[in-house]
């Protein structure tokens, strides 16, 4: 019985980040065949505003990722999880490095200067939340029971 939970995991085979490249790879598609006015994105207030999103970006993911390297957990969502996170970045967002790929996935669409990147954001975080943060979410229940329902409860999904 210890074996089959310690082979269970949240069951997501495509690592997170390639989805964040092919909505946007889909954006610069789209943008091909239905070209939106870019003429915003020359200007000083979206080069700075870019650069604000991709700097967020690394203060939410470069410190999820430390704390998953100190306490040997695994980052990679096919593995189980060693231990349930809650503390330092992980007390303000449950999905530190989720957010830390969407901001930096903003702050891209920004400096590159494409609209259908902003405009695929919502679908960029339903796909995420239903297929990869739900499944996560029922394995951390499974593996943490009540620990993991008790930090659900403190801290929300994104911000």
């Amino acid at each position: 019985m210890m074996e089959a939970i310690k082979k269970d995991n949240p069951k997501i085979y495509l690592p997170p980040p390639l989805i964040y490249v092919a909505i946007f790879l889909i954006s610069l598609f789209i943008q091909k065949l239905f070209p939106l006015d870019r003429s915003f994105f020359f200007s000083d207030i979206a080069a700075n505003l870019g650069m604000v999103f991709i700097i967020c970006s690394v203060a939410f993911a470069i410190p999820a990722l430390i704390q998953f390297v100190r306490t040997k957990n695994a980052f990679i969502p096919i593995k189980p999880a060693s231990s349930l996170q809650t503390k330092g970045i992980y007390s303000i967002t449950r999905n530190p490095m989720y957010m830390g790929l969407l901001l930096l996935y903003c702050g891209i669409a920004i400096t590159k200067g494409n609209w259908w990147s902003l405009i695929l954001i919502p679908l960029l975080i339903v796909i995420v939340q239903y297929f990869i943060i739900k499944r996560e979410e029922a394995y951390l229940e499974r593996e943490f029971g009540d620990d993991y329902s008790d930090y659900k409860k403190r801290v929300r999904r994104w911000i």
